[in-house]
């Protein structure tokens, strides 16, 4: 089938047509999941601003009482669990449920996540992020490959569209730790969680409301399962959940998995999980010789995004403790937690991302290829972490208290950055997908995070022990080699790639 047709599957519906121009000129149905994502993201990264903080805190005050390593990596390990869960999500959507009802249930899970974190015990908590884990993987693949299908392949206003979503959905980025962290701050850490919980509410609600502008909503998944081999997997699926419950709470009494080792399994688990996926997708019957071309160049288009967003990642956990204990929180006068540092990151996006969607318009076929895109975005991230290099070199002690512009400014280099990689790559991604692994391959994008979530859940576990300029300085400059490195790949990607530009 060509690549430049409306891309349909059997069982499912054909996406809006190309003169659909009501959101901004792209498709309605835009509007409906980057709504859905506002509050996604608002619940997400507003309680990712302060899990770092609740865990480093004293149980005195609240917290867990985490040394600053251990905590960065126990939220590390969470995000990589978060990502790992993913690939069942883009399974579970091609298989049994479809995209729709796998994005709505994922929502669910969510919203009952935070609010099991809204109970200040500690047991809540995991069970909570247990919920959440679960519940983004099932939404995230799907939601992004939902965008996707709003739009042919050949349609100049895909990557303006993701642009427009990425700005859309860091609305919620910016909002989010903006409640969350006030409510941390001022009332208590769970009050903070209880905002995450009551906006994915909101989220849900209009997500259901607006179902009839969506593409592939039906309630069939578009590649399902036959009747006895769902009630199979169904079956595999429940004991299998069951036996890994019971296995770990016997491991846990016994002493057996602590949390070490835990973070250590997610992160081996990162690491082997996408080679398996690629294994499999490249040995798969169902992909054509065309598709499976297409898929080497996205190896290296998904290396890049495990360099960037190991260090976009660390914008919450890191960076987060440094503004804690070492940068003001006071500008202009006024005082403000140190978690609104993660609102500057939002508030980037938010202002860049149509700037990013309109110059892509303007330009049409003669913007830069994805891949330089990527590249750039690789870079921009590494020069982030290498700016910090500066405000925390040549200080006697760790009591120092660096410029609240100096995290701004490191701030505004990843979100640049972070807007081209992500849209250029999910864009990407569902351009390059095979036909067959649709939501899996989204779910293939999402392993790049899970990866970097483990490699970070490892590498901040020196934080306590390098100094801070030799902590941001290595990391930086590894991940600036490496957009180098796929600017320099660009000609042979550009040719592996065709005709995706």
């Amino acid at each position: 089938m060509s690549r430049s047709t409306v891309e349909t599957e059997p069982g499912s519906e054909p996406p809006p047509p190309g003169d659909d121009h009501a959101f901004f000129g792209q498709p309605r149905g835009l509007l409906t999941l980057s709504g859905l994502e506002v509050w996604e993201r608002f619940s997400f990264l507003g309680m990712q601003a302060i899990l770092v903080l609740y865990f480093a805190d004293t149980v005195a005050h609240g917290g867990m009482g985490m040394s600053s390593g251990t905590a960065a990596s126990v939220s590390a390990a969470y995000g990589t669990l978060v990502y790992l869960v993913s690939v069942a999500g883009g399974w579970l959507a091609d298989r049994m449920l479809g995209s729709y009802r796998a994005v709505l249930w994922g929502g669910i899970l969510i919203a009952c996540g935070h609010y099991s974190m809204a109970v200040p015990t500690a047991t809540m908590t995991w069970v909570g992020l247990g919920l959440i884990s679960a519940g983004t993987g099932l939404l995230k693949p799907n939601v992004a490959t939902m965008v996707g299908k709003l739009y042919r392949t050949d349609d100049d206003r895909r990557d303006a569209g993701f642009a427009l979503y990425y700005m859309a959905i860091n609305i919620g980025a910016f909002a989010g730790p903006l409640i969350t962290g006030w409510l941390g701050d001022h009332r208590g850490w769970h009050w903070g969680f209880s905002a995450a919980a009551v906006g994915m509410t909101f989220g849900l609600i209009q997500y259901v409301m607006g179902r009839r502008h969506l593409a592939g909503r039906k309630r069939a998944a578009e590649f399902a399962l036959a009747p006895d081999a769902m009630r199979r997997a169904v079956l595999v699926i429940v004991l299998g959940i069951l036996a890994a419950a019971v296995l770990a709470t016997l491991l846990a009494v016994v002493g057996y998995l602590t949390m070490d080792r835990f973070v250590d399994l997610l992160t081996l688990i990162s690491v082997i999980a996408p080679v398996v996926y690629f294994v499999v997708m490249f040995r798969s019957p169902r992909v054509t010789d065309e598709e499976r071309g297409r898929l080497r160049p996205y190896i290296v288009l998904f290396l890049a995004s495990t360099v960037f967003n190991f260090i976009l990642f660390q914008a919450y956990s890191t960076m987060m403790l440094l503004a804690a204990s070492n940068a003001e929180t006071t500008i202009l006068g006024y005082d403000f937690p140190a978690s609104w540092y993660a609102s500057a990151l939002g508030a980037f996006e938010v202002a860049l991302a149509p700037v990013v969607a309109a110059l892509w318009v303007r330009m049409g076929h003669r913007q830069p290829h994805a891949s330089n895109k990527i590249a750039i975005g690789v870079v921009l991230g590494g020069l982030s972490f290498l700016l910090m290099v500066l405000p925390t070199s040549g200080h006697s002690s760790d009591d120092y208290l660096m410029s609240a512009w100096w995290i701004v400014g490191s701030y505004f280099l990843l979100g640049l950055g972070d807007i081209l990689l992500e849209t250029s790559g999910m864009s990407a991604t569902t351009k390059l997908a095979p036909a067959a692994f649709s939501s899996q391959t989204m779910s293939l994008w999402f392993l790049s995070l899970a990866l970097a979530n483990g490699i970070q859940a490892q590498t901040v576990k020196l934080y306590d022990d390098v100094s801070k300029p030799a902590y941001f300085g290595v990391n930086g400059a590894i991940a600036v080699a490496a957009g180098l490195a796929v600017m320099a790949l660009a000609p042979w990607l550009r040719r592996t790639m065709h005709p995706v530009h």
